[in-house]
């Protein structure tokens, strides 16, 4: 009786959990405005800001009720944004100038701009557990490091490809994709030195990345509508989910077992880990299309992506490339996805 009763608890608990986790909808339209491109989202969660990489400059929102609060800048093109709070310092890389800026968390002056070591400096992160800056140079494949309290780089390492996604497993094992190569490169960030490089088939490409520390999974949004999982420490591949199309971020909620992609057709993927080898698709919640980047609020467990507005594509000229639907000036909004 008592194996029963437990088991009905857990199918209970399941049901319970399902459910919940199926119930993911668009819960508030923060509207930024303006013109041109975007790229990286990051949740402060205690600061309770949300920074969105916007053209020439990051804005800067309150995270609950979408106030503009300032931004950072200028900048050539904003890419990512990492904070490092118990330094009261954040970074943004800018892509054409392949500059890195150093900005004060309280009041985002500006308080340094370095020049990365490579070109189109790109995904950047924090690791709490080096107490290091890394970016990525997307154009010339190296990794940068920054100190976070000086703003001076400290170190470089040659990887190779198309540097995107990066994430760390709190154990001095640092990963990079390399979306041109369809891999991950694994590094050491006591060392600085390249370990391993893992493929990710069935997966092609790669742009986001996430680690589940504790059960050594790492999480990988890949270009053929897969999210794939492999071992942390082996870079055995243990499962594939399927996602919507032309993914460019992947975030994890480690409280819930639940992963989010964002993905360029409309769609933001919410995928539950059941175990540490077994991964089922939720709910492929409807966002505007080109929401193609992601945050996690781990406040409120609210993911945030975001998007403009498109007009018609204009027709085609003989002989000459294919034409781009032009941005809506002013459509410009991020898009807060919760239960």
């Amino acid at each position: 009786m008592k194996l029963f009763l437990s088991f009905v608890s857990a199918l209970s608990l399941a049901t319970v959990s399902f459910a919940a986790a199926a119930d993911y909808h668009i819960v508030a339209h923060f509207n930024i405005g303006g013109t041109g491109g975007y790229d990286y989202l990051r949740v402060d969660p205690v600061a309770r800001r949300l920074y969105v990489a916007h053209e020439k400059r990051v804005e800067v929102l309150d995270a609950d009720t979408g106030k503009k609060v300032g931004e950072i800048g200028p900048a050539t093109r904003a890419h990512g944004i990492a904070l490092a709070p118990e330094l009261n310092h954040g970074f943004v890389t800018s892509g054409v100038d392949d500059l890195i800026t150093m900005f004060d968390l309280k009041t985002l002056a500006t308080l340094k701009q370095v020049k990365s070591t490579g070109s189109n400096p790109d995904a950047i992160e924090y690791d709490p557990e080096s107490k290091k800056i890394y970016v990525g140079n997307h154009g010339s494949g190296e990794i940068v490091v920054i100190d976070p309290a000086s703003g001076e780089i400290t170190g470089t390492l040659a990887l190779g490809g198309k540097l995107e996604g990066i994430a760390f497993d709190g154990r001095g094992q640092g990963y990079v994709i390399a979306e041109d190569k369809a891999a991950v490169h694994v590094f050491d960030t006591h060392t600085l030195k390249a370990k391993a490089t893992w493929a990710f088939a069935p997966g092609e490409g790669g742009t986001g990345l996430a680690v589940d520390a504790a059960n050594h999974r790492l999480f990988a949004s890949c270009g053929n509508n897969k999210m794939v999982v492999l071992d942390s420490d082996s870079g055995k591949f243990v499962a594939s989910a399927v996602i919507g199309d032309d993914p460019d971020g992947l975030t994890f909620d480690p409280k819930n077992h639940r992963i989010f992609t964002s993905n360029v057709d409309g769609t933001l993927t919410v995928i539950q880990q059941d175990s540490a080898d077994k991964y089922s698709v939720l709910q492929n919640v409807k966002t505007p299309p080109t929401s193609k980047t992601i945050a996690f609020d781990a406040k409120t467990g609210n993911v945030i992506t975001c998007a403009p507005q498109y007009g018609p594509k204009p027709a085609r000229v003989a002989g000459g490339p294919a034409p781009k639907a032009p941005i809506i000036p002013g459509s410009f909004e991020a898009v807060v996805v919760g239960q």
